[in-house]
């Protein structure tokens, strides 16, 4: 069998590796939770109405069992650490490559009360897009072997899964269009772009991650914020050129698939082509890529293109 495929006229923008987010903030390390919209447990719900199986529980580790010493020893490395990965990540960005850069690194949190108090991975009433998200996206109750991915296109957000990290065994466990997606935050206290909080229209929302952090990930390329295509019918003569000319460069491209170019944040463009490369457990699709200006030359990386 093969990997999913888009339907006709559907255009593929990310596949990559997505599971329910982990905490890493010391009352909350290792640990996740389920929540409704007054914070309360919907553990025993999920198993209950939706079929889950029974997962761990969690108990969040008291403060208090850590002395303060060990606490700003672990600040101090973690600060370093955190500094050395967004600086090679950059540099990593600002060569162009699809480089790795995960680790944890004690940032400023955006949202105490979820993620250094709390830690929900799933947030919403009974009933919310929220609680239709699939159970094997949670590492502690998927079977051994079995991986999730997360597939972007124009039109929609699918989850599909696949045991043996074999790809070509995978099957749909959950869509949505996405208009029904409010936004996507990228959250970097835990991760270096490697956690998104996705917001749906109804006001739940849920945490993913890679499951490891990982500089560039790829579904949130296209999330946050959203994609906007450029077909090549609307590009300038000689923007056109550009992305062909970057396309006949890439050697192991695959000529069945078009070129993707998209409109980043700084105004700039993204050309994506798909290699021959075969989909993977791990990275998912594997696409290289490389940025345009809006006068069809080599654009400057900025902070957020990538």
């Amino acid at each position: 069998m093969a990997p999913w495929q888009p339907a006709f006229g559907e255009t593929l923008l990310a596949r990559d590796a997505v599971e329910f987010a982990t905490g890493t903030a010391p009352v909350v390390s290792g640990m996740r939770w389920f929540r409704d919209a007054e914070r309360k447990d919907i553990q025993n719900e999920l198993t209950a109405q939706a079929g889950w199986p029974e997962g761990p529980s969690y108990t969040p580790t008291p403060p208090s069992r850590r002395s303060t010493a060990r606490k700003v020893g672990r600040f101090g490395l973690g600060a370093l650490a955190g500094v050395v990965v967004i600086a090679l990540g950059v540099l990593l960005g600002g060569l162009g490559g699809a480089g790795s850069g995960g680790g944890h690194g004690p940032g400023r949190p955006r949202d105490p009360e979820n993620e250094v108090d709390d830690f929900p991975v799933m947030w919403g009433t009974l009933g919310s897009l929220a609680r239709t998200l699939p159970w094997q996206l949670d590492p502690a109750r998927r079977p051994a072997g079995y991986r999730t991915h997360g597939i972007v296109t124009d039109r929609r957000v699918v989850i599909v899964g696949f045991p043996d990290d074999d790809p070509g065994k995978d099957e749909v466990l959950w869509e949505i269009d996405r208009q029904r997606i409010a936004r996507v935050e990228r959250m970097t206290y835990n991760k270096v772009w490697g956690e998104a909080k996705i917001y749906f229209t109804d006001g739940s929302w849920c945490r993913l991650a890679p499951p490891e952090s990982r500089y560039g990930w790829t579904v949130l390329r296209h999330l946050c914020p959203p994609t906007e295509l450029l077909p090549l019918s609307e590009m300038t003569p000689r923007q056109r050129k550009y992305v062909e000319s970057y396309a006949a460069y890439v050697t192991d491209r695959d000529p069945a698939v078009a070129p993707v170019v998209t409109r980043r944040p700084s105004g700039r463009f993204l050309i994506e082509v798909t290699t021959t490369a075969p989909v993977t457990a791990e990275y998912g699709i594997e696409k290289s890529h490389w940025h345009m200006s809006k006068r069809g030359r080599r654009g400057a990386i900025r902070q957020g293109d990538v």
